[in-house]
């Protein structure tokens, strides 16, 4: 493992953050300066960490519209990946509020409109997925991990229920991402990543959720999920 190289990838986080609060103190934090950013530090940390992606699905998805796209979790990484990856222009994700504590950090995250999650507090909990909706409706995407946790072992968790409501109380799509590989990079725990690494990302058929039940629509993604990161190998729907 290489500290250096997880330096550099902190390096390249402040890249992003130093000019996004200066753009929040003038009042010029627009969304495609966030996109353009948050692009460009999802590509910088796959050179930063040589990660040898492949990535496979992405046409599936159509341009134009907004999805609710759903990945399984399992390590930090996945957040930048999935920004250097996934097909829509622009897309917030739902991050738990012990990441919009870090001071400075924090603040950069709500003015960019990523949406904190207090899983300890139902009433604000309903309230982040109330603005997810309001953003949806805007035509911007959402990524979140139904999890609600990093696996400790690469396998599936039992998924939860919130990204699944605001799916169908938005009707809005949901794209299953199946990411596998970026546990052997940041495993739960670690704070040395590991350079050198495949990553495997596969991107799901857009799942419609008119006239379909949460049970049901939680079924189809846990089994994408299963599928394609537990089989240890990448097959396609």
């Amino acid at each position: 493992m290489s500290l250096f190289d997880s330096v550099r990838v902190l390096g390249a986080m402040a890249r992003v953050t130093a000019p996004s609060i200066l753009d929040i103190a003038r009042g010029t934090l627009d969304r495609q300066i966030v996109d353009e950013r948050t692009r460009w530090f999802g590509r910088r940390v796959i050179e930063l960490l040589d990660i040898r992606l492949t990535v496979t699905g992405a046409e599936r998805v159509p341009v134009g519209g907004a999805y609710v796209y759903m990945g399984n979790h399992q390590s930090h990484l996945d957040v930048p990946i999935m920004y250097a990856c996934l097909p829509s222009p622009t897309i917030r994700m739902l991050g738990k509020t012990e990441l919009f504590r870090i001071p400075v950090w924090g603040h950069g995250l709500r003015a960019a409109e990523f949406i904190e999650v207090d899983r300890s507090n139902h009433a604000r909990a309903v309230q982040s997925i109330e603005v997810a909706a309001r953003l949806v409706r805007d035509g911007v995407s959402i990524w979140l991990a139904p999890e609600g946790t990093r696996s400790r072992d690469g396998h599936i968790g039992k998924l939860k229920k919130g990204g699944f409501h605001l799916a169908c109380a938005t009707q809005t799509p949901i794209v299953p991402v199946a990411i596998r590989g970026t546990l052997g990079i940041l495993p739960r725990g670690a704070r040395v990543m590991k350079s050198g690494q495949p990553v495997d990302v596969t991107i799901g058929t857009p799942i419609h959720v008119e006239g379909r039940s949460i049970e049901d629509l939680m079924a189809e993604v846990a089994a994408f999920f299963v599928a394609h990161v537990e089989d240890g190998h990448v097959t396609h729907p």
